[in-house]
């Protein structure tokens, strides 16, 4: 059976990446460079591959939690991780990254699981805690207790209470709403204040953990004369739902209780049972008036939601509690933001239809229309967008390029989202075009008249032939084409500059006109010609014979 689930997750790890996925667990707490997994092998990708094809882990967030180590291939940590800090009531904590490969143009997504070790103890958020008690409570009465909390989750989390110290009082647990526990202190005795005035208890919390760990608070009970009716609430629940650029002090709800009880028995007092830590900073509830305000602003992407459990005291302790949910709605305050994972500076002309310049990811914070995002490319430019992998998009070549034509590109990718009005954002791709050797030199006839008998040495003409090619692409150097060794013997062409030069005597009476081919080569081997007509004009160079 061992060996079938073995053959089962290597099956699943070889399933995963092959469709570009990786998964791994590591408990939490361990040290910086601790291994989390093999990715070198689970990818199949040689160590050398590692160096020469560019790869490299990219994490979402200021805090890179993971690195790959370049010699092993190994998926290691990069900083001491806290479960409870990164996924609070989350529990199942997943970090995410993605590896990279640039020579590629590939993305692999690595998925590691942190799992919880036992490294937190039950605590309260007060030590102690007093309760006041009309001494003509009945028994079996329940008063709320305060909870404990974890951050620890599964076996490691909170699992048990105990009560100690009095036989006036034993301890019942209800479970919530969400499956946690609540302690409730029941009166089990008579209560009378002439005998004892104070009752000392302690309440333990115990987690799940070997060994368990322990976490106590010190319950002060005072005994108070009557007061027979507790507090009331208008509704069991209050719902309220707010745009999250509502301004701060704003009051969100307000809660109200009434008391039967005249006077003092009759005051109502209204606190916050159960709230987190996160809810604790951006909530005011006023004890007096029940009003609940805003202390900092909403951010529908850090939380869309919250539920509070209000509680209304008076003055004998009798008390009501009702919940309040707060939801958040979006607006649309975040711009797409466009990241160039990947992207290449140059590219040849000949590079063939859909080749891949760049890998972008385009990423909008917000949720619905607010966070549909639609591409585009500026202008009339020879590139065009395709989706690649959920929200990344490949700038590919949408036709061939001709560099003679524009060597250059500044690609500008625009991104919008579905808002109103729509944010957006840009990013700019430069790219420059390189030179193929794909036009031959052009030239055309040429014709000079030079007298006969010129030294030699003497220039008859330049030609000239121009490339559109670039670098040594673009260089011609001249020769003779196809010409007799009389041509040769009195003309001589410069190899550079395209110079014709006599290289013996003309004589007109012997030969008035030479035409001749000349050939003009370019540093990739591709030439053209032209046809050269010099014609010879008579100077007096001979007497009179009779």
């Amino acid at each position: 059976r061992r060996q079938r689930a073995l053959l089962w997750a290597v099956l699943l790890a070889a399933w995963e990446a092959a469709w570009g996925q990786l998964r791994y667990s590591v408990p939490e707490e361990m040290p910086k460079g601790s291994f989390v997994g093999d990715v070198a092998k689970d990818l199949g990708l040689q160590l050398t591959e590692l160096r020469d094809r560019g790869v490299r882990i990219w994490t979402e967030g200021r805090t890179q939690y993971f690195a790959l180590h370049g010699k092993t291939g190994h998926l290691v940590t990069a900083e001491r991780i806290d479960r409870e800090q990164l996924c609070e009531r989350v529990q199942q904590c997943v970090l995410r990254c993605e590896l990279i490969v640039e020579g590629q143009m590939k993305v692999y997504e690595i998925e590691v699981e942190i799992t919880d070790i036992n490294d937190n103890a039950p605590s309260f958020r007060e030590a102690e805690t007093e309760l006041r008690m009309s001494e003509t409570t009945a028994p079996g009465s329940r008063f709320p207790l305060p909870d404990a909390h974890d951050p620890d989750s599964g076996r490691n989390s909170l699992q048990s209470y105990e009560l100690s110290g009095d036989e006036h009082f034993s301890l019942a647990v209800q479970a919530g709403p969400g499956g946690d526990q609540r302690p409730e202190l029941v009166l089990a005795k008579a209560l009378d204040r002439e005998e004892a005035a104070f009752h000392e208890l302690v309440l333990r919390a115990s987690d799940g953990g070997d060994p368990a760990r322990t976490g106590t608070a010190r319950i002060r009970v005072t005994v108070l004369d009557a007061n027979d009716n507790a507090p009331v609430f208008s509704q069991a629940e209050y719902t309220v739902r707010v745009p999250e650029d509502v301004p701060v002090g704003s009051t969100l709800v307000t809660v109200m209780a009434t008391d039967a009880d005249d006077g003092l028995n009759g005051h109502v007092k209204y606190s916050l049972k159960k709230i987190t830590e996160k809810a604790s900073k951006i909530f005011h509830l006023d004890s007096e008036t029940g009003a609940i305000t805003l202390l900092r602003s909403l951010d529908f992407e850090e939380g869309d939601s919250y539920e509070l459990e209000v509680q209304a005291r008076d003055e004998g302790q009798l008390f009501d509690t009702a919940k309040v949910a707060i939801t958040v709605t979006d607006i649309n305050d975040n711009a797409p933001v466009i990241s160039v994972r990947s992207a290449l500076s140059e590219i040849s002309e000949d590079a063939p239809s859909g080749t891949v310049v760049a890998l972008l990811h385009v990423q909008d914070r917000d949720s619905g229309a607010n966070g549909e995002v639609r591409c585009s490319l500026d202008g009339d430019v020879p590139f065009r967008l395709q989706s690649s992998h959920g929200s990344y998009y490949s700038v590919v070549t949408a036709r061939e390029l001709d560099r003679e034509q524009v060597s250059e590109y500044n690609v500008t990718v625009r991104a919008a989202d579905g808002g109103s009005p729509a944010l957006q954002s840009s990013a700019v791709l430069a790219l420059r075009v390189l030179d193929v050797n794909d036009n031959a030199p052009v030239k055309s006839g040429y014709e000079a008249r030079v007298a006969e008998n010129l030294p030699a040495g003497s220039q008859v003409l330049v030609v000239v032939a121009t490339d559109a090619d670039a670098g040594s692409n673009g260089r011609v150097s001249y020769s003779f084409g196809n010409v007799p060794d009389s041509v040769k013997a009195l003309f001589a062409i410069d190899s550079e500059s395209g110079e014709i030069m006599t290289s013996g005597p003309l004589d007109f009476e012997e030969k008035s006109k030479y035409i001749f081919s000349l050939e003009a080569t370019d540093g990739g081997g591709l030439t053209d010609h032209c046809e050269v007509q010099i014609d010879i004009l008579d100077e007096n160079d001979n007497a009179p014979e009779i």
